[in-house]
């Protein structure tokens, strides 16, 4: 049986990566790869899992809105949310063996191992930390290859760093060689994600981070080959500098009365009940949702003159782009270079909701990169959105991402890798 390890690698930029001397992998040539747009995380989950663009697979962004129970989901963990045909699913028919870990949408896949953090969130607030893992006993083997519990803390949050990344590698090293490893296994190095966000892709702490993760892959490589594997990584976006101030799109909504709000206590918390328009954003793009559709063309108007947003993106428009998916929202926000979308819709600090100056993926209608920052106050994360300063989100020749195999892929895109893997796992 052919045998496989695919790694998805967070920010791996092809230009910036080769620009700070990262060249090859294991001595094979790092190739540039088009990443799907949106380039965000469970977007290019789901087109490799399916070969799909995002308006069939459906998981335009990391979150979206459900008009039906009107709310926010970010970060959900349901397999079911990624549509289509798996490019596994005919391997595995014929006995092949598929893991994954590390995915978002991972909990109930079609695969043979599955490995994600999935903490419970505790009634008297806070968590208990761990992992979701099957088979039974997962966690525990792949807790003794790395030699420690896997941190939540260190994946997420203020004090995210290359060691989340450092966890995973050894983890998998030891599960390649364990005898029933998968035939088949996907994971995932979030190392380059956090400081290239926090400081900017050309940072010192960026390149140290970047010397890091290849040395993890440089790792995996040679595990790999020891076990008989072959391997191919790619890079899921590449992070930007931020030149420009945030871009606000929800206090433009609620400026103009298309977003409403409910003040509890002094705070304001989004009605989704009685909003027109709003926006669910996600770095670079925003998914905006607009309940009445005689607000479309105020809504359209508002938000195509904020600075920043380069594309305003009608349904017509998302078809063209191949996101028009119902999750992607009667408009769709692209920022321009250097700019990203904020979620607050509240003008004072006093305004902000329970949640806005905490670590809470979930409760927030849109991603904060700003989690990863402490506040000057304990026990919260900051609220200064100008320390922001890497991006990602765009495609195009300026955000080509980086592609490294010990096979011959053909591929120029994230779409044609996932029908090459499929192809490849086909029997010969």
């Amino acid at each position: 049986m052919k045998k496989l390890l695919v790694i998805q690698v967070a920010a791996l930029g092809h230009a910036w990566a080769e620009r700070h001397g990262v060249r090859t992998v294991a001595g094979l040539p790092l190739r540039p790869l088009a990443p799907v747009f949106p380039a965000l995380t469970c977007t290019a989950q789901a087109t490799l899992r399916t070969g799909l663009t995002p308006a069939a697979h459906g998981m335009v962004a990391n979150g979206f809105f459900d008009p039906t129970l009107r709310r926010a989901s970010f970060w959900e963990q349901s397999s079911a949310l990624v549509q289509g045909p798996r490019i596994w699913q005919a391997f595995r028919d014929r006995g092949g063996t598929v893991g994954m870990t590390f995915f978002q949408q991972s909990l109930g896949e079609s695969v043979d191992l599955v490995f994600s953090p999935a903490p419970i969130h505790k009634h008297s607030g806070g968590m208990i930390m761990g992992c979701y893992g099957q088979p039974s006993g997962l966690e525990a083997r792949l807790t003794a290859h790395a030699g420690s519990a896997f941190r939540l803390s260190q994946y997420w949050g203020p004090l995210a760093s290359v060691k989340a990344s450092e966890w995973i590698t050894e983890a998998i090293a030891g599960l390649l060689a364990e005898p029933d490893a998968p035939d088949l296994l996907f994971t995932y190095l979030p190392g380059l994600d956090y400081d290239l966000q926090r400081f900017g892709p050309d940072h010192p702490r960026s390149l140290r981070a970047l010397k890091t993760v290849h040395a993890e892959l440089e790792r995996l490589f040679a595990v790999a080959a020891a076990n008989d594997y072959e391997v191919a990584a790619f890079g899921d976006y590449a992070i930007t500098p931020v030149t420009g101030a945030p871009v606000f799109p929800n206090r433009a909504l609620r400026a103009t009365g298309l977003m409403a709000v409910r003040d509890v206590r002094g705070m304001l918390y989004p009605d989704f009940y009685q909003s027109r328009a709003f926006a669910v954003v996600d770095h670079q793009v925003a998914l905006v949702s607009v309940l009445d559709p005689s607000a479309l063309p105020r809504a359209a108007e508002v938000l195509g003159a904020l600075e920043g947003v380069a594309q305003v993106l009608d349904k017509a428009g998302q078809a063209a782009l191949g996101v028009d998916h119902p999750r992607a929202g009667e408009l769709l926000l692209v920022a321009s270079p250097g700019y990203w979308f904020a979620y607050p819709w509240w003008d004072t600090a006093r305004e902000a909701p329970d949640y806005a100056g905490h670590v809470d993926i979930h409760s927030k209608p849109g991603f904060d990169p700003c989690e990863l920052f402490f506040d000057r106050l304990p026990f919260r994360t900051c609220q200064d959105r100008t320390r922001i300063r890497g991006t990602h989100g765009l495609a195009g020749p300026d955000c080509e991402t980086a592609f490294v195999s010990t096979q011959p892929f053909a591929c120029s895109a994230l779409p044609e890798f996932a029908a090459a893997v499929r192809a490849w796992l086909a029997p010969t």
